[in-house]
């Protein structure tokens, strides 16, 4: 059996593509394929976990210099771990990117900022101890703003990520080059992190599906008493079922797992949910008339498919949430930049903040600095506040399966919108205008998922968000299984892509 013919038989998503082809041909016959009909390829025999990281390494020089996704080549790591013994997890042999905000031993790990332009990472850290063991062979790490604090990738460090629907416009972030090189066919997902929206937004602005699993649900470090957990870290990706593979392989399922193992959730539920939508921002205001129009398009979606839908005419959380949110975030850019005047001590020489950092990171520092100035319990109120949030979204859920929203108040920004040289007064406004569907659930703990639906007039990305009680990461995945079955995106491909360049 040729391996296209097998493809063709062992990938739903391929068949769409195959079936709905350009005139223009493909140069690469993966590139249609998401991780696990590649995988599939490996595991019987159809091709060797080099041949498709070649394949893999060959479009990212021929497409990289246009996007600027992936910012640190590890071509010879890829090649050699390709060529040994791989475990035999369900991605084995795939080739896969790590944002620059995560440990890989041996390769540099910039956090996008010139106060670790020269860092070498000395380890691995969990999430990608988990690729690994899933099997995915590791070639490079992709493009982030500085320690992912803002919602584009346009780092002084590293350059703006520029987005393959169109190059004017930003990639989103902070996995601004993981969606990017998704978007574009160089892998078929990537890793991505969500404190704020992270996988969600780039996912949003580039037609990606990007999950934001519950609080608990992965393994990581607990947090320490008077702080509030609100990272996660899982991928970008093309489809609903390597999203939902990639859950499974990074989940912990171990006796100290605060909830019950998803697994692989391989296919739509025929329960049908009760969803409320919504489209008002916490401060009250609507988004852009393409958003609008696209997450009213999403409820009707899903009424048509038989869920019971309702309009949400209440707020769960006011404006006072983007207060205690900043002042979260805020202190995460407190603490950067502490350390960063600990760094220049260290190195015997005093290079300042000032020169190290960049506006939006120096500025957020600034703002929590005079935030807790004025109240020296600003972050004890800021966690208080946010098992006030958890409990009213915990609330809200004992009435519905699901939520809609929008991810973002208007279809994906052009580059320099958000520009790291500008100042922090400048960025502030657009920043908080932009993002203010996202956040909430990194705070309640709801797992939440970017959906590729609609495009706006433009032919641009926009995501629909669906959130779930803690825990119902399976409802959303079941969803989104059925909403990829009745408004199929696998076969929209981006100008700047592998299947055409």
């Amino acid at each position: 059996m040729k391996r296209r013919e097998f493809l063709l038989g062992s990938s739903t998503l391929a068949l769409t593509a195959m079936s709905m082809r350009t005139s223009q041909a493909m140069t690469d016959e993966f590139v249609s394929y998401d991780g696990m009909g590649q995988a599939a390829l490996v595991r019987t025999g159809q091709v060797s976990s080099l041949e498709l990281v070649e394949a893999a390494i060959r479009r990212i020089e021929k497409i990289n210099p246009i996007l600027n996704a992936v910012v640190h080549k590890l071509y010879d790591k890829g090649r050699a771990a390709a060529q040994a013994p791989l475990p035999d997890g369900p991605f084995q042999g795939v080739p896969y990117l790590i944002k620059d905000l995560s440990e890989l031993d041996g390769a540099p790990l910039t956090f996008g900022s010139k106060l670790f332009q020269n860092n070498i990472a000395n380890m691995d850290n969990g999430s990608v101890e988990r690729a690994k063991q899933a099997g995915l062979v590791i070639i490079g790490k992709t493009n982030t703003p500085e320690f992912g604090f803002i919602s584009t990738t346009e780092s002084q460090l590293l350059g703006a990520a520029r987005n393959p629907y169109n190059t004017a416009h930003h990639t989103g972030g902070s996995s601004g080059g993981a969606a990017a090189a998704v978007a574009a066919g160089l892998v078929p997902f990537a890793h991505a992190s969500d404190g704020g929206g992270s996988i969600r937004i780039p996912a949003s602005v580039n037609g990606l599906v990007g999950l934001k699993p519950s609080r608990g649900r992965l393994f990581i470090k607990q947090p320490t008493p008077g702080d509030v957990d609100i990272v996660v870290r899982l991928a970008v990706s093309r489809s609903v079922r390597d999203t939902a593979q990639i859950l499974n392989a990074s989940e912990n399922k171990g006796s100290d797992a605060p909830l019950p193992p998803t697994g692989f959730v391989d296919g739509p539920s025929k329960k049908r949910l009760k969803i409320a939508f919504s489209t008002r921002t916490v401060t009250g205001t609507e988004p852009a008339p393409d958003v609008a129009a696209a997450t009213r398009k999403a409820a009707a979606l899903c009424a048509d498919l038989g869920h019971d839908v309702d309009t949400l005419t209440q707020d769960i959380v006011g404006p006072e949430f983007l207060f205690h949110f900043l002042n979260i975030w805020a202190a995460g850019a407190h603490l950067v930049v502490e350390n960063a005047r600990l760094i220049g001590l260290m190195q015997g020489r005093w290079v300042g903040p000032q020169k190290m950092l960049e506006p939006w990171t120096l500025g957020l520092a600034d703002m929590f600095e005079k935030n807790r100035a004025k109240d020296p319990d600003v972050m004890k109120k800021a966690v208080a506040y946010s098992a006030q949030v958890e409990a009213a979204y915990t609330a809200f859920f004992e009435d519905y399966d699901v939520l809609l929203t929008p991810v973002l108040s208007r279809p994906p920004l052009l580059i320099g919108t958000q520009d790291s040289a500008k100042s922090f007064d400048e960025l502030y406004d657009s920043v908080l205008d932009y993002v203010p569907y996202t956040p909430q659930y990194n705070v309640a703990g709801n797992p939440a998922i970017s959906l590729p639906l609609f495009t706006s007039t433009e032919g641009l990305p926009i995501g629909s968000q669906f959130a779930a009680p803690t825990g119902e990461d399976a409802t959303l995945l079941h969803l989104a299984y059925e909403l990829e079955q009745a408004a199929p995106w696998n076969a929209r491909w981006p100008a700047i892509s592998a299947y055409y360049l």
